[in-house]
């Protein structure tokens, strides 16, 4: 379990499920991540908690994203690279009443220490599409710079978008700017 100011990363559980599914059947949520929209059950999703808890550790860490016990999103890294000393990470705040008050932000702010001290990484990377305003100002307010750019590489809600790479190197995590600014701030960061 990791905790920041306000928010905890723990381990997904299965009474988590229920309240994942809901997430993961959002339309717009789908939409914004730059996912297909597709309908989920409850038993697909419990199926693929049991296959990922039978598969390599070194695949992908997943955590539910907690506030006061209550399940608000999920964040993973994933795509590692052994020799490189990389990986990917994603971020959901799935519900609505902690978005634009610095949860997303808080949690990558954990994900990223969970990456650099304890997975001794050199380097992490993300995908995000153009039109995520939000997602956009929240990663770059931790750090994260774009690194290249797709043009119109996603179709969304009928329209084609860019997909931005945008990544941060340990060194730059650990430089005194990334540390955390003014409450006020970040209750604006849209995450």
């Amino acid at each position: 379990m990791l905790k920041g100011d306000k928010v905890i990363l723990r381990a997904i559980r299965p009474d988590d499920l229920e309240r994942l599914a809901e997430f993961r059947n959002d339309v717009e949520l789908n939409l914004l991540a730059g996912s297909l929209p597709a309908p989920t059950t409850l038993h697909e999703m419990e199926r693929e908690f049991e296959a990922a808890g039978s598969g390599p550790a070194e695949d992908a860490v997943r955590f539910a994203i907690d506030t006061q016990g209550r399940i608000i999103g999920q964040c993973f890294l994933g795509t590692f690279d052994q020799t490189a000393r990389s990986c990917e990470a994603g971020v959901s705040i799935g519900d609505r009443d902690f978005w634009n008050r610095g949860y997303g932000r808080d949690a990558v702010r954990l994900l990223l220490k969970y990456a650099f001290r304890l997975r001794n990484l050199e380097r992490v990377w993300l995908t995000v599409n153009a039109s995520n305003a939000r997602a956009i100002k929240a990663f770059s307010a931790v750090g994260f710079v774009e690194e290249g750019r797709l043009r119109r590489h996603v179709w969304i809600d009928g329209a084609f978008d860019d997909l931005l790479y945008m990544g941060i190197l340990r060194e730059d995590w650990q430089r005194p700017a990334w540390t955390p600014v003014e409450e006020d701030a970040d209750a604006k960061d849209g995450a």
